[in-house]
């Protein structure tokens, strides 16, 4: 399971022109979710960004975890995107969506997650709250 977590004043999903999701200050998370990955990397990646000391303390230096900030969470195949061959990605590592999705509703169901519609075309924005955006796989 892979995660870009990026640090946002305030990010939203819209479907359609019409916003579904919207959060203040915290966290945006595009996930995506491998065809090996199991309930077990769900867990252990939400546990995982709800512990990362990545907001600033009260000395301004990055120490805080996320407390009580919000979670904006979208499904994010492209993640497992593989363009080392030739200039098209291949998708062969994401899961097929009958895995995905109930590992994408775990993730962001044990991280109190407000959620992107799974499967569907999103337009996501995001105000970036500094220099934090971090890469984070499952082991």
């Amino acid at each position: 399971m892979r995660a870009l977590v990026q640090r946002v004043s305030r990010a939203s999903v819209s479907v359609q022109g019409q916003v579904i999701s919207s959060i203040g200050p915290g966290l945006l998370v595009l996930l995506g979710v491998g065809g090996e990955d199991r309930e077990a990397d769900a867990d252990w990646l939400a546990d995982k960004v709800r512990a990362l000391r990545i907001f600033p303390d009260a000395d301004g230096r990055m120490n805080e975890p996320l407390g009580d900030r919000e979670v904006l969470c979208v499904s994010q195949f492209t993640l497992y995107g593989d363009a080392r061959r030739g200039n098209r990605p291949s998708w062969a590592r994401a899961a097929p969506p009958e895995l995905a999705q109930p590992l994408y509703e775990r993730f962001c169901a044990r991280i109190g997650a407000r959620r992107g519609a799974f499967g569907a075309m999103m337009a996501v924005e995001l105000v970036n709250d500094g220099p934090v955006t971090l890469l984070l796989e499952s082991p």
